[in-house]
């Protein structure tokens, strides 16, 4: 018999709401979290806008008081952090998870963002071009960013294994867009293999500062309409010009069904299949056919047993670049044949902007969003449709629909693809 897995805990920060129920009421309200750069003078760039966390997020009690100084300087760890202690809270209330498991049962899946790569390829980019490397070098240890970036990636993941009482594994992921979607599928194959009864899962990142956005620009993925500024993230109108950064994190606790069905835990949803692919076409372009895309898809769809015919939610990868949209709108089609035009597509990237490593977590509890609440979220902005992405977005207005099953993509630079199958929770 084969082992389910549930979701019992959550914890979000984003920029349309911090906390399980406001960002709940963002997403009923299609609220746009994006807008003009505040964290620094974006001044000189290109791309002046971004989905930014604009609350304080406060640190945790339980972080050690050494870690305290690393963590305030790193936005990514704090949104970690507090979406951790939303989770486990959620999920346990007063108790600890090793109230109810052993410690070597249980482990964490989490992503994370990873930004030095853009260091060295902004200061070799811009040496190309005449700019004295070194002294830019120099000028970059000396900047606070350069401090952010001494910060191990997976500091936040270490310090909620930690508080988790895991004494299993701690696997921190960093494939970009991707990573998100992989950590909680990932998660799902240690419980269901019986490699783990409870996995705490999700991803965080924040690239909303000079070398995050200064490298995506250098790549020419950023949408460059500051002028739009709230209504700038467009996936799937014809007028759009790239993706808008974002920044945030969402945390959540996956069990054993039978084991958290018997200690009485809430279930949010099942997830119920899982599937990854690299199509190895190119650094920053999908494959134009959609191939890996596809394959992802058509896994997740196979391990949960279920024909495209009952997806009742697909929450897209969604960026709104020229490129990405129209192969994701082509390989949907592919995968669900006449069926596509019945299903509801949406992007919540129009929304918050691309959180990059915790993309495909939030966009997760996104999906659960719609299935516990029977409201699809919106794809807001979307004005002018573009001939080549012809399914049904939810444009502007989230939609009341009774959803028992949602499908979520994730599409990483280098080709990386991973999609998750989650539904209604079935007794038995």
């Amino acid at each position: 018999m084969k082992r389910r897995v549930v979701v019992t805990g959550i914890g979000v920060v984003t920029p349309i709401g911090i906390g399980l129920g406001a960002f709940y009421e963002g997403l009923r309200q299609a609220q746009s979290g994006v807008g003009p750069i505040a964290s620094f003078d974006a001044r000189g760039f290109p791309t002046q806008i971004a989905g930014e966390v604009k609350a304080p997020v406060a640190l945790p009690g339980w972080l050690p008081a050494a870690q305290h100084a690393a963590i305030e300087r790193d936005p990514k760890s704090r949104f970690a952090l507090a979406a951790a202690q939303q989770a486990l809270v959620d999920a346990f209330g007063r108790h600890a998870p090793s109230d109810f498991y052993d410690g070597a049962r249980i482990s964490a899946f989490i992503a994370s963002g990873l930004e030095i790569f853009l260091l060295v390829d902004l200061v070799q980019h811009l040496g190309d071009r005449g700019v004295d490397a070194r002294s830019l070098m120099e000028t970059v240890q000396q900047s606070p960013v350069y401090s952010r970036l001494q910060i191990p990636a997976h500091l936040a993941a270490r310090a909620i294994a930690r508080h988790a009482g895991v004494k299993g594994r701690l696997v921190v992921n960093v494939s970009a867009c991707a990573a998100g979607t992989q950590a909680i599928g990932e998660a799902f194959w240690a419980i269901r293999g019986g490699l783990a009864d409870m996995v705490v899962t999700g991803g965080y990142d924040s690239m909303v500062n000079p070398l995050g956005v200064g490298g995506f620009c250098m790549l020419g993925a950023l949408s460059s309409a500051n002028h739009l500024k709230d209504a700038a993230s467009r996936p799937f109108d014809a007028r759009r010009d790239g993706f808008v950064l974002g920044e945030g994190s969402a945390i959540m606790v996956l069990e054993e069904y039978g084991a958290a069905r018997r200690r009485g835990a809430h279930f949010y949803a099942e997830v119920l299949g899982y599937g990854a692919s690299l199509d190895a076409h190119g650094v920053a372009d999908p494959d134009p056919d959609g191939e890996g895309a596809l394959r992802a898809m058509k896994a997740a769809l196979g391990l949960a047993g279920l024909p495209p015919t009952q997806i009742g939610y697909i929450n897209a990868h969604g960026t709104g670049t020229p490129k990405n949209d129209p192969v994701e709108t082509r390989a949907i089609r592919r995968l669900c044949g006449p069926a596509a035009d019945k299903i509801p597509v949406s992007s919540l990237k129009s929304q918050i902007g691309h959180l990059i490593g915790a993309a495909g977590a939030v966009e997760f509890v996104a999906g659960i969003f719609a299935l516990t609440q029977g409201i699809v979220p919106a794809t807001i902005n979307l004005e002018q449709p573009d001939p080549a992405c012809d399914l049904d977005y939810v444009p502007n207005r989230p939609r009341l629909a009774v959803i028992e099953t949602f499908l979520s993509n994730s599409f990483g630079f280098g080709g990386q693809n991973a999609a998750i199958v989650a539904g209604v929770v079935q007794p038995g």
